[in-house]
């Protein structure tokens, strides 16, 4: 089997569909079913996987891309280029599958198979800048008329997928995800260096990982622990740990206000080398977000054999299953209390790391490959009829 994958998504600091693509791309290349592993960065091949730090074809790419985003001429004008390009660098190549594992698919004469993580941009659109959400509404379509086999993250994003833009069920397939080999528990002694940096202690913090932007539901979170005992606020604080977001400017005030309070901690973007150590200090990870498509952060925390607390809402119920509190995202008593029951419950809490630990080795980046690979001898099939 020869496999084309797109890299364009894969720029550092890697966040969720970048690690996807690295550890999918790390998978393949040493996958017993597939010959030949090919990478499409831009609008043409590059050779190698770019290191942290190296500008890369995806790397100027992506940049690009956001530039022309906000010019609705540039946009047209790209989109209407791009494919024409990536057409002719794609010329000899109809005996390969061409897999988009960031949503979009580029013309092409083999097989293709597109990677569809979400639906925000359709069903949330209002929680990401108008230009992001323009463009991929137009370029999405064109990967489902180009593709003849879906992935997604989830079975609910399978479903919603299925449902919303009318597609077979039975051409799309749900391959989950994983949390990588970095994240398990560690020793006080093995995370106090890092911590130390941070002001931390082991055991000694509440986090939440994750971009700070309306989705997430920040706005509840500092609710529900504005609610908690003011001795519990200040013994366990809340840790923010993330990229600043769109529209994250009223959240920000309110986590400083809670600074100035005493019972948060902003930490700003946290490197992947020091974010494993963030999780397995924690002592408990809170995650009420009101849409995922597939909920990264909870899984990597339970790896971690860190406590979980999260929305039921989306994705989420797949990923945590019976391992972690959950509850409604917009109801702020019930997060409260179940924040109060994590951080204080100690029969609670060790159910909820040993459910997480057996939770979380379900999930593996070789299953998600083998389960890939069987997706794209489908394509194979389907491509040859």
């Amino acid at each position: 089997m020869k496999v084309i994958v797109s890299i364009d998504s894969l720029r550092y600091p890697l966040t969720g569909i970048g690690r996807y693509t690295f550890e999918l791309v790390r998978q393949l290349q040493t996958h017993e079913l597939v010959d030949t592993v090919r990478l499409f960065a831009g609008h043409g091949f590059v050779d190698a996987i770019p290191e942290p730090g190296e500008k890369a074809a995806s790397v100027s790419a992506s940049s690009l891309r956001r530039w022309l985003l906000k010019s609705r001429v540039a946009v047209k004008t790209f989109q209407t280029l791009s494919p024409i390009l990536k057409r002719r660098a794609l010329r000899g190549c109809d005996g390969y599958i061409f897999h988009g594992p960031n949503y979009y698919l580029p013309p092409f004469g083999g097989g293709g198979i597109a990677t569809i993580h979400d639906l925000s941009m359709y069903t949330w659109a209002q929680f990401h800048p108008p230009e992001r959400v323009r463009y991929m509404q137009k370029e999405i379509p064109l990967a489902l008329k180009r593709a003849q086999l879906l992935l997604t993250d989830s079975e609910y994003t399978r479903k919603e997928v299925a449902g919303f833009f009318g597609w077979p069920e039975d051409r799309i397939r749900a391959v989950p995800l994983a949390s990588s080999e970095e994240f398990h528990p560690r020793a006080p002694a093995e995370i106090r260096a890092v911590l130390d940096r941070f002001g931390l202690q082991a055991d000694g913090y509440c986090l939440f990982a994750g971009t700070i932007e309306p989705r997430k539901n920040i706005g509840a979170l500092l609710d529900a622990y504005s609610l908690l005992p003011e001795s519990l606020r200040r013994r366990w604080p809340l840790v923010l740990a993330g990229y600043r977001g769109w529209q994250s400017e009223a959240l920000h005030a309110r986590i400083e206000k809670a600074e100035r309070e005493g019972w948060a901690r902003y930490l700003g973007y946290v490197t992947s080398e020091e974010l494993p150590v963030l999780f397995s200090g924690a002592r408990l990870f809170v995650f009420p977000s009101l849409y995922e498509g597939f909920g990264l952060p909870v899984l990597e925390a339970m790896a971690s054999g860190v406590p979980v607390v999260c929305s039921n809402s989306s994705s989420l119920p797949e990923v945590s299953g019976d391992a972690a509190g959950t509850c409604s995202p917009d109801d702020v008593d019930e997060l409260s209390r179940l924040i109060s029951v994590g951080l204080a419950d100690e029969v609670w809490r060790e159910t909820a790391r040993a459910r997480g630990l057996l939770q979380a080795a379900g999930f593996s980046w070789k299953r998600c490959a083998d389960e890939t690979v069987a997706a794209y001898r489908e394509v194979s099939c389907l491509a040859s009829r």
